[in-house]
């Protein structure tokens, strides 16, 4: 199971044709993408499923596809269609209070990543708690070979400026402390996506996630 080259090329088409007209015209163009991001994605929740036990193995993939229409009510960007299939997998699917798996499919800028971003301010202080509690098994995970090859280390932008409140800012953690969300992510081209291997190979990518998010989820409970 793959991403094929013709999922790509509607992205890319809809990138530059980004109206209800052409979409309209195109619709038979956007079923057939969906449905192998659908296959796709089917394969994907047994693969994080057979490591992870949060997952059911009866979880839907039409749970974890995300619509590809745009919410413009609110927005100064009122083009109707979002240019990328994005597949959210938890206990919940995409609609997860907490941490999940993320994979954006989008032609030369998709992505694979995890973790809790912008969540509310009760699970904030209940993650800090748990990084200020259980410092040493965080950073053992942030530290770990595996995870720091396949992503590097948590995305930083989205933080405080000063420590927040409870915490001083000399505590050996306070640059964790300081962060809004907690999120890592990791490159993929066409190719990989493309490839007979995708399956494994982000399945191992989320088998490396697993243990952040399991401690991500121990502050959620």
């Amino acid at each position: 199971m793959k991403i094929e080259q013709s999922t790509f090329a509607f992205l890319n088409s809809l990138s530059e044709n980004n109206n209800r007209e052409w979409f309209q015209q195109h619709k038979d163009d956007y079923e057939a993408a969906r449905e192998n991001v659908l296959a796709f994605t089917q394969e994907l929740i047994k693969g994080i499923g057979s490591f992870d036990p949060t997952i059911p193995s009866a979880l839907d993939a039409k749970a974890c596809v995300m619509r590809i229409y745009r919410d413009v009510r609110f927005s100064l960007n009122k083009l109707p269609y979002k240019t990328n299939f994005g597949i959210g997998i938890s206990a919940a699917g995409k609609n997860f209070p907490g941490p999940g798996y993320y994979i954006h499919i989008e032609p030369n800028v998709s992505f694979v990543g995890g973790g809790t971003w912008h969540p509310a301010a009760d699970e904030l202080r209940n993650i800090r708690q748990e990084i200020d509690y259980n410092f040493s098994q965080w950073l053992s995970i942030l530290e770990n070979k595996d995870f720091k090859t396949e992503f590097g280390g948590l995305d930083t932008e989205d933080r405080l400026k000063t420590s927040p409140k409870g915490y001083s800012s000399d505590h050996p953690g306070i640059e964790y402390l300081k962060l809004k969300s907690f999120v890592v992510s990791k490159q993929l081209s066409n190719k990989q996506l493309s490839s007979e291997a995708s399956i494994a190979s982000l399945t191992e990518t989320a088998r490396t996630l697993y243990p952040f998010m399991d401690f991500l989820r121990s502050a959620h409970s």
